[in-house]
């Protein structure tokens, strides 16, 4: 049984992966689009019809018009990178939700929903920009099949650990999987989750500058987000994304690479 499962893990992981066309990486990913993305969408829209959609105003039209730039960017890019057709199973939208939460999110496919709370933090266009270059990266980079690849491999693990010890006391079996717990979420899935988001963030600067919005805005807005949670945070090996000031290094590095990247498709100057 053992070894079943140490097999099954090993064939996973060489057999399932697949290449990130922005970053030339492989990724862990044995859920494909034809699986993913049907219940994504049908999720999406279940999450529509049970909150309050924002339809119709300045604000909701920015945030589709930001979302197809931003999109329009990142199809231009695969075309021109040898990826024609890689979003052709996409079907992008973009919506505005009335929620306080400063937040905004993806789903596979290329469904995004804004909510209300992130727009002062946004502050402009640009600022809507550079989040939804990053969430727009997210579905590019097919984060959310990755997460449930990584997510079964963490469950067969716990499997394993159960078998190993079944022969255990109760109490020590007990003791090995919470050490498994919290070992592979510290040691493998938090740090994986940072990994989507600093991929995310240097993947949307890029199609952001494409786009035409200055990527210099990136490292301003994250700062507004610090001074917004007055530096209160989890340490950065507790939590699911970077640092607010190892993302506003990060993306104060990589904005003028991402200029010059725009230069390739003749965009020399950003709103």
């Amino acid at each position: 049984m053992k070894k079943v499962l140490f097999f099954c893990i090993i064939f996973f992981g060489i057999a399932a992966c697949k290449t990130n066309p922005f970053t030339g990486k492989k990724t862990l990913n044995f859920v494909p689009n034809s699986q993913i993305f049907p219940t994504a969408f049908a999720q999406y829209d279940q999450f529509l019809t049970e909150n309050k959609v924002v339809k119709g105003t300045k604000d909701a039209e920015m945030i589709k018009r930001v979302g197809q730039r931003i999109a329009s960017a990142a199809e231009r890019w695969l075309d021109a990178n040898g990826y024609p057709g890689y979003l052709k199973d996409y079907k992008w939208e973009y919506n505005l939700v009335n929620d306080k939460t400063i937040n905004a999110w993806a789903m596979p496919g290329g469904k995004i929903v804004f909510y209300t709370g992130i727009l002062p933090i946004c502050d402009t266009e640009t600022g809507v920009a550079v989040v939804m270059g990053h969430e727009v990266a997210h579905a590019l980079a097919d984060h959310g099949a990755q997460r449930m690849s990584a997510g079964v491999i963490q469950q067969a693990g716990a499997v394993g650990v159960a078998v190993a010890t079944s022969g255990k006391s109760a109490e020590t079996q007990s003791a090995w999987m919470q050490a498994y717990g919290v070992g592979s979420s510290v040691g493998a899935m938090l740090p994986f989750s940072r990994s989507h988001e600093t991929e995310s963030d240097r993947i949307g600067i890029q199609i952001m500058a494409i786009a035409g919005y200055n990527p210099d805005e990136a490292a301003e807005l994250w700062k507004r987000m610090k001074a917004k949670s007055g530096g209160q945070a989890p340490p950065q090996f507790l939590s699911t994304h970077p640092s607010n000031d190892t993302r506003i290094t990060n993306l104060t590095n990589w904005a003028p690479s991402a200029k010059e990247e725009a230069k390739k498709f003749g965009v020399t100057s950003f709103q």
